[in-house]
Parts: C-alpha cells; structure tokens; sequence
C-alpha cells in the first residue's frame, strides 16, 4: 500500500489518499471503511445519450465519483472489493443521491474520508504502508491424497489451492494401484508450489503432515526436479522446512506454526508472534487460569485494575457497525498501550484469528491473578441478600 496524501485535523477528522498495490491491500482497504464514511474514487458508469436524431444510446463512460458509504462487500479469495452508496457530490454523469457501486482496484487510488480516524485505523494504514509487512511464508499442509497449498501472510492465510487425489488403499502382494495414485498426488502438489508460491518474496516453505507423507513428498519432488533440471525448485531447496501436523487440513497449519523449529525461521514474521501470543493465552488458562481472561467485560475488568500484560483482539470486532460498541473496543486497546501492555490484533482471515474468534474475539494474558468477576458478582449478590 503505498500513502499518498495524509490531511488530518486536530479533532482527527480529515481524509487519507492511498494506492492499493497488492491483493493483500485490499483486505487492509477492507478493514478501514465503515459505513457512513466518505469514499472517492474512479470508477465505470454506464451513460444514457441521447443523439439528435433522437435515438438513444448507452455508453460505458470512466468517472470520478464520491461516495457516502452504505454497503461493504469483499471476496477473501479474489481479494476483491466492492462498496455500494449513494453520490454526495454533483457530477455530470452521475445526479447527486444516485446509488453507485464503486468496485476497488489495485494499483488505483482512492481517497477515504472520515469524521474521526481512531488510533486502530491509523495504526493498520502504517502496517499496510510498511514494505516488510509482505507474505514471507508458504506452508503445504498435507496427508495421503488431500493437500492445501496456502500463502501465510501477516495479516490472513489465503488458501491457493486444494488438491484431492483417490488413493486406493495397499492389497496384499499388488502396491501398484495405490503407488500410481499416490505418484500422481505428488506430481499435482508439486505443479501447485509452482504455480502458486512466489519465491523471491517467501523466505520459508513449511511442508507439513502426519506420519512420513512429508519426507516421502519432498523426495519425490527433489528427485524427479533432479530428473527435469528444475532450476526454480533446485535453488530454492534450502527454504524448504519439513514439519509434523496431525492433518491435511487447513486448521491443522496453526500446529505446524507452532513448531518450535519454525518459529525460530519465522521469528522476524507477524504471524508467529500471533500463533505464539494465542499459544502462551491457552498454556496460561491451563495452568494459572486466574492470569488468562476472555471476554470483553472480563477483560475490562482486568483493564481497570492496570493487570493486562498482552491483549489478543480481533479485527473483526472494530469493524462493528455501532459506532459506540467500536469505540469500545478502541478505547480498550488505547488504555492497555497507556498502561504498558501489548497489543496484539488478529486477522480474522487467519487461522489464529478463527481461534481467537471462538473465544469471542477478544482475550487477555495478565501480569498478576485478578479475582474472577463471577466471584466478585456473587459476592455483591450475597451482600445485597
């Protein structure tokens, strides 16, 4: 993403130009607008004209049109964004109050305007912003005839693709069916990394699965690069890291990110330090379970007697339609930082999100025991009684 234009007042009310030039951007695009925003930006418009003759004709005209946003919709998988509402400033093609859709593109700018940008919107357009926030890792999580190809980027694991091959299982004295199949299986996953791993931008492939899977994948890929002189594969050999998961499915990557081997490769990345940050939260429920709170009311407890040490929150939950439940939640995040705490904001796109998400979206790791607000209210009640 790169920032163009930054005019922001004292009251933070302003507006910010920007240039989405990634996929990923969008999503960050995504995470900015809210409804009642004002949203400017190219777009296509179909133009009724009408010719001397009469007769009318219909043309697709390019346009320049500000929007009072109304609806947000966005594909995770096509990163595409669309925002429907009506124009706010008059146009020669387009009457003031019409509806628009304007769809987002890459490597198109747009001005967003706001009444007030908060410290968590700010804080995402620097992240957006910053180069070395890019998807450095790709991770195929695997088991005999299922494998997804994923792309872990800080902010969301995008799935890139889902491959499934029959495997007919081993008969006594004739492997060859189930040999074929599996030779096939290994040859799809193989065309996959290919086509959809970028490797001057990953630094580290994560090959993971049960049992041998993994070690038997790798040989066979390493073997038959050898054969084909596959210099894309034969080079890059080194960022390959083998590691255990308990399936080939996609929710089985948090495991694999977990692994101590990978976290020293991954040190540098966001998403580690999200998986590790979740990871320390359940570890502190099970054995301290005084010192690991959930939930927004429990952990505004916590907040007020200054005992946060790291809150997980989801990005999810600042993209609340009521202004006042947003602020909420903003001003959570505001006072923990104040009071010396980590902040840490999950992507709900991610699989430590998903995780975070069940757990209402919002938890927190504190610096010493707080007595339970259950306990605390069963004591007013008893009073009161």
């Amino acid at each position: 993403m790169k920032l163009v234009r930054k005019d922001l007042e004292k009251d933070n009310a302003g507006q910010v130009t920007l240039i989405p030039e990634e996929p990923e951007d969008m999503w960050h695009t995504y995470n900015l607008l809210q409804v009642g925003d004002s949203l400017r930006a190219s777009t296509i418009r179909k133009v009724q004209t009408e010719s001397s003759t009469g007769s009318v004709g219909s043309n697709r005209i390019r346009t320049t049109l500000t929007l009072c946003v109304e609806t947000i919709d966005f594909d995770s998988q096509a990163c595409q964004l669309r925002v429907k509402g009506t124009n706010i400033q008059e146009n020669e093609y387009v009457k003031m109050g019409a509806y628009h859709t304007i769809e987002l593109e890459p490597n198109r700018q747009f001005t967003l305007a706001k009444k007030q940008w908060d410290s968590v919107v700010l804080e995402r357009i620097e992240q957006a912003c910053d180069p070395a926030w890019s998807a450095d890792v790709a991770a195929v999580v695997m088991q005999e005839g299922l494998a997804h190809v994923c792309l872990v980027t800080p902010s969301m694991t995008l799935t890139r693709a889902k491959v499934e091959v029959n495997i007919p299982r081993k008969r006594k004295g004739n492997c060859s069916q189930h040999d074929r199949a599996l030779e096939r299986f290994y040859e799809q996953v193989m065309q996959a990394i290919q086509r959809h791993i970028n490797f001057e931008v990953v630094k580290c492939v994560l090959v993971a699965s049960p049992g041998f899977v993994r070690e038997q994948f790798c040989d066979y890929m390493f073997q038959q690069a050898v054969k084909t002189d596959n210099k894309l594969l034969l080079e890059n050999r080194s960022k390959f890291l083998q590691v255990h998961s308990s399936s080939g499915h996609k929710y089985a990557l948090k495991e694999a990110l977990c692994d101590p081997a990978v976290a020293s490769r991954l040190s540098d990345t966001k998403a580690a330090g999200e998986v590790k940050a979740l990871d320390d939260f359940y570890k502190m429920l099970q054995h301290e379970p005084d010192r690991a709170f959930y939930g927004l009311k429990h952990v505004e407890k916590a907040n007020e007697a200054m005992a946060i040490d790291t809150l997980l929150i989801s990005d999810e939950l600042f993209r609340h339609q009521d202004v006042a439940t947003r602020a909420r939640y903003v001003k959570l995040v505001d006072s923990v930082r104040e009071n010396m705490g980590t902040v840490r904001i999950f992507s709900s796109l991610h699989v430590s999100g998903e995780q975070l998400g069940q757990l209402t979206g919002v938890a927190a790791i504190l610096r010493f025991p707080v007595a339970e607000l259950s306990d605390q209210e069963d004591e007013s009640s008893s009073e009161e009684d």
